[in-house]
């Protein structure tokens, strides 16, 4: 029996490297169990002590790697204690429980998009949803739409025209709107003038440069308006000045603010960053950039000077800080062109430019960009728009989904038509974003009439237009405003979401960032990570 045990005490301590004692119990008596178990503890002591023998050849030194048959043929059965052995899962600590818990909530809350539920728990005017909408109003739909189809047998031949000329929006074309209202949302300056621009001017020499008309940068900047077909990325349209058959028809005034950029009215790259950089910086911050880079104090700017002002404010605004130069299609920023130096600085760009002149210049350009919109929407022969085209242009950036415009839409439809649509007149259009421009002192205004809990009406309205504007707005207008914004009809403005909406709209969202918020997120988390002490992590 010693024997046996002199055999499988080599085998245990070879195939399980035994450093303590172990459990081994002879299948069968108990006797044999406790014997075997002395036996063990003895063996194994003298099994580390002993060194093992080793076969010695001229140049190496082997060891007898005989192999040792199986404990399993001398029907010994080993039991070994292990520390945390088993399929269970490890139990952590309170503590690191509590930390993992930490990460994983703090990871949860930066996904949470908290505008959304912002606007979700915010009660403002025009937020009623149709669940939440009485029963009164919505007996009332009922009988307009009962109204409005017996009204359709009594249309005119110049109604059912009208209609036919406005075509549904299939779905082909609701996905590219998406696509091209993202690549303006998203896309750099490079790509998104690559996208738009339509002409491909050649020179003398047959080198070509691409340009945009004032309707295609009209078109960048406006979400909703499909680009023509056969026209987008790298898709332009061939265009030779010297060929007198191809004449441009730009429809612009001979005072358009475009002919200052050149005798064509065309608008190149750098001419389209810089005219994105006037419309999306205020006047206020203009005429901050302009004393800081007066140094005699005079208030004028010097041609070199001038060049600062625009790289600073340029490198502040969303399109200058994505821009980067692009050689290889050509778009890259050479500054302010020769036509509009000239037109600032003179022949010998020797002259000084003050700001009542730039800001008269930004004004123009302004005033430009509303008269195409104002074109778009083909006024009729008394050069009037529609009070729901009035609508649409108000509510182009204000960002509300699709179902909810329709509904602040369909309440101006109906409450302006047939006599008791009178019509928006191009005047009375660029008076009210006269009025926009001064939406911040809008606001104050506003928020006073608010704190002092008086009601914001459409005669209120008016008298802050007249006293903070200077300028005067027409019943008509005020009325229309009112429709499309005031959701429950109690006759009362929201100051919170209407200036909200008309400050976005005098901006047309390009102070936006150019992202969708997760790159910003993944690069604060890694600064964060490499500027903290990963204290917490040793619990």
């Amino acid at each position: 029996m010693s024997g046996i045990w002199l055999r499988v005490l080599p085998v245990l301590a070879r195939n399980r490297g035994l450093t303590g004692s172990h459990a081994i119990g002879i299948l069968g008596s108990s006797t044999w169990s406790s014997l075997a178990f002395r036996l063990c503890t003895q063996k194994v002591a003298r099994l580390h002590s002993i060194k093992k023998p080793c076969v010695t050849t001229d140049n190496t030194v082997q060891r007898n790697t005989k192999p040792f048959p199986p404990v399993s043929c001398y029907g010994v059965l080993q039991v070994c204690h292990y520390k945390s052995f088993g399929h269970e899962k490890e139990k952590y600590s309170k503590s690191k429980t509590v930390f993992l818990s930490f990460i994983g909530i703090m990871f949860i809350v930066c996904l949470i998009d908290w505008d959304w539920v912002k606007r979700w728990w915010t009660v403002d005017a025009a937020s009623m949803t149709e669940a939440d909408r009485p029963k009164e109003e919505e007996e009332e739909d009922e009988d307009d739409n009962s109204l409005e189809s017996s009204s359709e047998d009594t249309e005119t031949d110049e109604d059912v025209k009208d209609k036919k000329k406005k075509k549904r929006v299939g779905f082909r074309d609701r996905k590219i709107i998406e696509y091209e209202n993202r690549i303006r949302q998203y896309s750099t300056p490079d790509k998104i003038f690559r996208y738009f621009a339509t002409l491909k001017v050649y020179g003398d020499h047959g080198d070509h440069e691409i340009f945009m008309t004032p309707d295609d940068f009209l078109r960048c900047i406006t979400p909703g308006i499909k680009q023509p077909e056969g026209l987008g990325l790298d898709q332009f349209k061939k265009y030779d000045p010297k060929n007198t058959s191809n004449k441009l028809e730009l429809a612009l005034d001979e005072d358009s603010i475009f002919y200052k950029l050149g005798s064509s009215g065309l608008i190149s790259f750098s001419d389209f960053i810089f005219l994105l950089t006037v419309l999306s910086t205020s006047r206020r911050h203009f005429e901050i950039a302009f004393r800081m880079f007066d140094l005699n104090g005079d208030g004028d700017v010097d041609y070199e000077e001038f060049d600062k002002v625009a790289t600073l404010i340029r490198n502040q605004t969303s399109i200058g800080a994505r821009h980067r130069d692009h050689a290889n299609t050509g778009n890259t920023f050479k500054g302010v062109n020769s036509a509009l130096s000239t037109y600032f600085f003179g022949q010998t760009l020797r002259e000084k430019l003050t700001i009542e002149k730039f800001l008269f210049f930004q004004q123009q350009l302004q005033q430009e960009i509303l008269s195409l919109e104002f074109r778009r929407k083909g006024p009729n022969e008394d050069g009037l728009i529609s009070e729901a085209d009035f609508a649409e242009l108000l509510l182009a950036y204000g960002g509300y989904p699709p179902n909810k415009k329709a509904r602040m839409l369909k309440r101006v439809k109906k409450a302006f038509k047939g006599e008791t649509s009178q019509g928006i007149s191009r005047d009375d259009y660029l008076k009210f974003f006269h009025f926009l421009n001064n939406i911040n002192d809008v606001d104050t205004a506003l928020t006073f009439y608010h704190i002092a809990g008086a009601s914001i009406d459409p005669a209120t309205l008016k008298h802050v237009a007249k006293t903070v504007a200077h300028v005067e707005l027409s019943d008509h207008v005020v009325n229309v405003v009112f429709t499309l914004f005031d959701d429950n009809n109690d006759g009362q403005l929201s100051n919170r979401e209407f200036v909200a909406v008309m400050k976005n709209r005098l901006q047309r969202g390009l102070e936006k960032p150019k992202d969708t918020g997760f790159v910003k997120l993944i690069v604060s988390m890694f600064k964060c990570a490499g500027e903290t002490k990963p204290v917490l992590l040793d619990i």
